[in-house]
């Protein structure tokens, strides 16, 4: 008997330190972006330089704090992780594409590219733990009005490196990737190049249907793949621009389709 519950005990510890972990996690990210809002950002907006140079210091800050806040999680026994290809990533004019099957995917590419803008879903700017970054940061506003796109056009063609997400939300548990065309349009307007980034979180964890605390049997494992990339002339060529769009969803809608369905294929069980 003692032998059968030793294995039972040492799982529940180890559960229990990784929520823990996680609740801690959680509560270094809002007292972070806290004091983002009230003293980081503030101290940088004294620097000489344009708007812009001070978006990019913003930028560059929020990417190495997240990128420590990644470090903490993998340290402390939240998450493992993987990276292939970033050092694609980061390039002038480049649009950055990926899937969005966590809360915190965009914390991992924000903080692998130092320099990158990103379109954010409206309601953080009214999150007082992080309305202070992104307005800080320019980053822009996912409202869906034209002004959004004729914004994230304008980054992409200033040279900025834009990260968007497609869904426009986390994925549905259970379902594949459902990719708005709005994000197709931009990329035929202003993007040098597209760049996929396929991200699998094994076993699932934060995702639309989860809070925080719910959290896996096993320790979670992201996996972040850049793919090669996707010129967005060839599909420009193919006609008016709503042609032309709905071709170049279509074509990153079924390749993320297929890469993930790979993934799941080569994904170890628990």
């Amino acid at each position: 008997m003692e032998l059968a519950t030793q294995p039972l005990s040492k799982a529940r510890t180890t559960w229990l330190w990784r929520l823990i972990a996680t609740a801690t996690s959680f509560a270094l990210f809002g007292l972070g972006g806290l004091c983002l809002r009230v003293f980081i950002l503030p101290l940088l907006a004294l620097l000489p330089g344009s708007s812009e140079a001070h978006h990019r210091r913003a930028r560059r800050t929020v990417s190495q704090l997240f990128w420590l806040f990644i470090r903490f999680m993998a340290r402390a026994g939240v998450l493992t992780y993987e990276v292939s290809g970033a050092e694609r990533l980061g390039r002038p004019g480049q649009m950055i594409i990926a899937n969005h099957p966590s809360l915190i995917d965009v914390v991992f590419l924000i903080g692998l590219v130092r320099d990158a803008n990103c379109v954010v879903k409206q309601s953080l700017w009214q999150n007082p733990f992080t309305r202070g970054a992104v307005r800080g940061t320019g980053y822009i506003s996912n409202d869906g009005s034209m002004g959004m796109l004729d914004t994230a056009v304008g980054a992409l063609e200033q040279g900025q490196t834009l990260i968007i997400f497609p869904e426009g939300t986390r994925t549905c548990p259970g379902q594949p990737p459902s990719f708005h065309r709005g994000a197709a349009a931009i990329a035929l307007r202003g993007a040098q190049v597209i760049t996929p980034v396929v991200i699998t979180v094994n076993p699932a964890t934060l995702t639309k249907a989860e809070p925080w605390y719910r959290i896996p049997s096993r320790r979670v494992h992201f996996s972040l793949r850049v793919g090669a990339d996707i010129e967005p002339q060839a599909f420009a060529a193919q006609g008016p621009a709503p042609k032309a769009s709905r071709a170049l969803n279509d074509h990153l809608h079924h390749y993320f389709i297929k890469e993930l369905a790979l993934n799941e294929r080569s994904a170890p069980r628990a």
